[in-house]
């Protein structure tokens, strides 16, 4: 039996202006899979992942997500999303913030408080629980973003660079997390401008100029750029596609 995919796209083109953001890029995730989508800033990743969840509208192409054509409102209490902006209300405590987007995710109070604790267990909040957000770093903002997106366990979770500004310790701990969760048969798309961290991935997307420049396993990336680390891969990569343009 075929593996679901639970995330495709097909020829998504998105402009701003006369920028192409997107340029005709299609992409498939499997059910249960860790997918690194990897590339330096103004690569396209927030654009790509904006129009899969249905926020942007792509001027040419289709996306999928769980067989649903996007945008559409049914998808939405199966999918976690965290922006690259903070989505948290600064006036807020942090368990404030986890309580009120539990309530929108139509949780039962119980069991919002129960998964809170897990999740600030996890991102290291446990005790600023009561400190109102407007008052903690950047970081720990960012931390406080990421636990409210897995709060209501989606089938399918959009991570935007969930571990910029966090501790390489903090940065590992993240990491097994989303590897325990693909365990789970949860799909997780993970972006990071640290194209290193694409190796605890299943699958890795080269993202450049709103084009994917290739999409593999870690592996078959290494052996098909004859290579040794991604960073190098990476390289190979633009220095092929600047050619081929």
């Amino acid at each position: 039996m075929a593996e679901e995919q639970v995330v495709r796209a097909e020829g998504l083109r998105k402009l701003f202006g006369k920028h192409a953001a997107l340029d005709g890029l299609s992409l498939s995730v499997p059910q249960g899979q860790l997918y690194g989508l990897a590339g330096p800033n103004g690569a396209g990743k927030t654009t790509l992942i904006r129009t899969l969840c249905g926020l942007l509208r792509p001027d040419e192409g289709t996306a999928y997500l769980l067989g649903w054509r996007m945008p559409n409102t049914r998808v939405r209490s199966q999918l976690g999303y965290m922006p690259q902006d903070f989505a948290v209300y600064d006036d807020l405590s942090v368990m404030q913030n986890l309580e009120f987007f539990g309530e929108l995710y139509g949780l039962r109070r119980a069991h919002v408080l129960g998964r809170a604790n897990e999740l600030l267990d996890l991102v290291q909040l446990s005790d600023r629980k009561r400190q109102r957000v407007g008052t903690l770093s950047g970081g720990m903002r960012r931390r406080v973003s990421l636990a409210i997106s897995l709060l209501h366990k989606p089938r399918l979770a959009f991570l935007d660079e969930p571990t910029a500004g966090v501790d390489p310790k903090l940065r590992r701990s993240f990491w097994d997390y989303f590897s325990a969760l693909a365990e789970q048969g949860v799909t997780l798309v993970v972006t990071t401008h640290l194209v290193d961290e694409a190796q605890r991935c299943h699958i890795v997307g080269f993202l450049m100029a709103g084009r994917l420049l290739t999409q593999g396993t870690p592996s078959d990336i290494l052996a098909q750029t004859r290579t040794t680390n991604l960073d190098d891969a990476f390289i190979a990569l633009q220095e092929r596609n600047q050619v081929r343009s």
